[in-house]
């Protein structure tokens, strides 16, 4: 099912308990990326500025917040490759790269709460497979990208990139564009 459809069914039809959602939802956003696993419910209800109890109707458990919240990460990053420059397809593909590691670099809490989600992971995983799959596809059309490679691959090396420990940001930038290079084709 399309991640879409997924946060579409859990997305409450009045007006305003669908504002109070999406409130939950960009607060679990952005409280994730702060504070990563120790957030609790009760910080993002008040980043969202509902009770507790709203976001319990919301989302039953803290597993269903972190499932909706990632859904719609990866949503973002998949709307993205729409977004994209693509008079340059390898600048396109390495502008979506950038994002994607930075999506799995500061929401490990996120990825971590989904390790075993059987609904969830194959729905992201298949958006994220389709988005770059076409940037990929008009790279190596344009004599950009080994042909070679496929999405699985190059997934594989954002993985990589995405869960090394750094020293700092300018390593972590390093090691993405030697990356980035082992794209190009040869």
């Amino acid at each position: 099912m399309p991640i879409t459809d997924l946060l579409a069914q859990r997305r409450p039809h009045r007006a305003d308990a669908a504002r109070n959602f999406d409130a939950i939802l960009a607060a679990a956003r952005a409280a994730f990326g702060e504070l990563g696993a120790e957030t609790t419910l009760e910080e993002v209800a008040r980043r969202a500025g509902v009770g507790i109890g709203t976001l319990y109707r919301n989302f039953r458990t803290r597993e269903d917040l972190v499932e909706a919240t990632y859904l719609a990460e990866v949503q973002a990053v998949c709307d993205y490759a729409e977004e994209v420059d693509r008079s340059d397809p390898f600048a396109g593909l390495v502008s979506w790269l950038r994002r994607l590691v930075q999506l799995a670099n500061t929401k490990r809490v996120l990825v971590e709460g989904l390790a075993f989600n059987p609904t969830a992971f194959p729905a992201a995983r298949d958006a994220l497979y389709g988005a770059g799959g076409s940037l990929i596809s008009q790279a190596q059309r344009a004599g950009q990208v080994a042909t070679d490679l496929d999405i699985d691959d190059v997934m594989r090396f954002v993985i990589g990139v995405s869960l090394g420990v750094y020293r700092d940001e300018t390593q972590r930038e390093r090691v993405f564009q030697a990356a980035v290079k082992g794209l190009a084709a040869r």
